[in-house]
């Protein structure tokens, strides 16, 4: 059985796990758009998102645990899908968007499931609260763009 702080460490691994999904992912779009507006958003998600990361590995560090530098298989398959559709489809954007909305709703489930550990403190509470905040406003700001094309 977990103890409380083990899972404090593993509930923050597996939320590091997809915010290092969203940093790679966004790193990819940057490449892969022909849009410069967008490849500067998509610069600034990847850069947002190893800042989340380096956080929550401060706090997985602090509470005994081993920072987290991978990404999750699903989104490994997520990628390499995205790659062949991308050839497909001449990297069109829209398809790139649809493809960041989607790991943006991954990754609100992630951080939902991370905040209803109980056993989570406040302060570490709020950080992911903030953290999760942003993603939401991320992924508003991406639906908008979807729906102006």
């Amino acid at each position: 059985m977990e103890t409380a702080e083990q899972k404090i460490v593993s509930t923050l691994q597996e939320l590091t796990q997809f915010i290092n999904d969203g940093h790679k992912g966004y790193e990819h779009a940057a490449k892969e758009t022909t849009n410069p507006q967008l490849r500067q958003l998509y610069q600034t998600l990847a850069g947002q998102r190893a800042e989340f990361a380096q956080e929550l590995n401060e706090i997985i560090k602090n509470h005994g645990g081993t920072a987290q530098t991978s990404t999750t298989t699903k989104g490994k398959i997520f990628r390499q899908w995205i790659d062949a559709k991308a050839a497909l489809t001449n990297r069109d954007d829209n398809n790139i968007l649809s493809s960041n909305l989607y790991g943006e709703e991954w990754a609100q489930k992630a951080y939902n499931n991370a905040l209803q550990q109980p056993d989570l403190p406040q302060p570490i509470r709020q950080l992911v609260e903030r953290q999760k905040l942003a993603l939401e406003q991320t992924y508003q700001t991406l639906q908008k763009l979807k729906d102006a094309d």
